[in-house]
C-alpha cells in the first residue's frame, strides 16, 4: 500500500470532480470570456466577502501578485520568519517587488499585536517604509497553527491606523475556518488581499485565487499577464475549483481527525522527541537525539510511506482527502514497529 503524506498537494481529482471538469463551459480567459473562470472568481469573492477575485495557476503567484500590487520597491513587509512568502517562493519578495523583510518569530508562526507594533519602522529615511503586514493562516511551518478572526481584527486595526496594507496567505485558510467556526465572509473586511489555494486540502489539481477590491484585482490582472499567468481555456481547471469549494470544505475535519491520531501515535514512540501540537492537518515531529532523519525517511519509504524532511531533525506528515482510514491503520502499524 502506498501512502503519500508529503503534502496535501498530492491529491488526485475524484470522479465527480473530473466529471465537472469535462462539462466545463470554456472560453478565452485572457479576454474575460471563460464562463467557468468567471463563475469561480465570483463564488470565491462572495465566500470571502471581497469584491473580486483572480484565478491563477499557483499560490506562489497569487501571493507574489498581491504583495506587488500593495507595495513599491524598497519598502518592507512584516512576516513570520519562516513564512511561505519568504521561505518557499523563490525570493519573489525581492525579485518581483523589490521588498525587504522584517522577520518575526511569533508563536508557532502566529504574530501578536505587540510583535507587529514593535516591528513597524519609524518615518525615517534610513529605514524602509513598512508597507505590508502579511499573515499566514494556517501556518505551514507552525505545524498548521491558525489565527481566529478575534486575533486578526486588532492586527488589522493597527495596520489601518499606520496606513499599512494587509495581505493574507490563506493557502490553507479553510482548514482554519472549519476549526474556528469563523465565517469566511467576514475575512474580506480585515485584508486588502487574500490568497487561497484550491490544490491543497480542497483537492483541485491546479489553481489559486487572489481576492481583493475591484481596483486591486484590476491591477493584479495586469501583473498576472506579465508574470505569464494569463491562461486561455482555463475553465477546465476552474470547474475543479468550483467543485472543491462547494464540496470539499466541510470534510477537512476528517483530515484533522486523522492528523490528531498520528499525533497520538507518534507521541508514544521512543524515536520521537516531541510532536508540535496538531491543530489542523499538518503533523511535524522532532526526532530523538541521535536518530538520523534520512534513515527514518528511508525506512518509511521502504514501507511505501512518503514523508518530507522539515528541518535538521524534523519530519512533516500532511493528511488529505486521499489519505483514508485504511491508510491510517497501515501507517500506525509501520510507526509502531519502527526501531532506531
Amino acid at each position: 500500500m502506498k501512502v503519500d503524506l508529503r503534502s496535501d498537494t498530492v491529491t488526485k481529482p475524484s470522479q465527480a470532480m473530473l466529471d465537472a471538469m469535462f462539462s466545463a463551459r470554456v472560453g478565452d480567459d485572457v479576454y474575460g470570456e471563460d464562463e467557468e473562470v468567471n463563475q469561480l472568481e465570483a463564488i470565491a469573492a462572495e465566500m470571502l466577502g471581497m469584491e473580486a477575485a483572480l484565478f491563477c495557476p499557483t499560490g506562489t503567484m497569487t501571493n507574489q501578485i498581491g504583495l506587488k500590487v500593495l507595495s513599491q520597491p524598497y519598502e518592507e513587509v512584516i512576516c513570520y520568519e519562516a513564512a511561505h512568502i519568504y521561505k518557499y517562493e523563490g525570493g519573489g519578495l525581492a525579485g518581483t517587488s523589490g521588498l525587504s523583510t522584517k522577520l518575526l518569530k511569533g508563536d508557532r508562526g502566529r504574530l501578536s499585536l505587540k510583535d507587529i507594533e514593535d516591528a513597524i519602522n519609524p518615518d525615517d529615511i534610513h529605514a524602509p517604509a513598512t508597507s505590508i503586514v502579511a499573515l499566514e493562516n494556517t501556518v505551514n511551518k507552525g505545524g498548521g497553527s491558525y489565527y481566529t478572526l478575534q486575533e486578526i481584527a486588532p492586527i488589522s486595526d493597527l495596520c489601518l491606523s499606520h496606513n499599512i496594507s494587509r495581505h493574507l496567505d490563506g493557502a490553507r485558510l479553510f482548514n482554519a475556518l472549519v476549526e474556528t467556526g469563523d465565517a469566511a465572509s467576514h475575512y474580506g473586511q480585515y485584508f486588502d488581499t487574500i490568497s487561497i489555494c484550491l490544490s491543497k486540502g480542497l483537492g483541485a489539481p491546479v489553481g489559486s485565487l487572489l481576492l481583493g477590491s475591484k481596483q486591486v484585482v484590476h491591477q493584479a490582472r495586469r501583473v498576472r499577464k506579465y508574470m505569464g499567468g494569463g491562461m486561455r481555456q482555463a475553465g477546465y481547471l476552474a470547474a475543479a475549483g468550483i467543485y472543491a469549494l462547494q464540496n470539499n470544505v466541510n470534510r477537512l475535519k476528517e483530515d484533522h481527525a486523522r492528523a490528531k491520531k498520528l499525533e497520538e501515535i507518534l507521541e508514544k514512540r521512543t524515536y520521537v522527541k516531541q510532536v508540535l501540537p496538531v491543530d489542523t492537518n499538518i503533523v511535524i515531529f522532532e526526532l530523538a537525539d541521535g536518530v538520523d532523519t534520512m534513515k527514518v525517511l528511508n525506512e518509511l519509504k521502504e514501507h511505501q510511506i512518503h514523508a518530507v524532511r522539515f528541518g535538521n531533525n524534523e519530519i512533516r506528515l500532511v493528511t488529505h482527502l486521499d489519505f483514508t482510514d485504511q491508510m491510517l491503520e497501515y501507517t500506525e502499524e509501520v510507526l509502531l514497529k519502527l526501531k532506531f
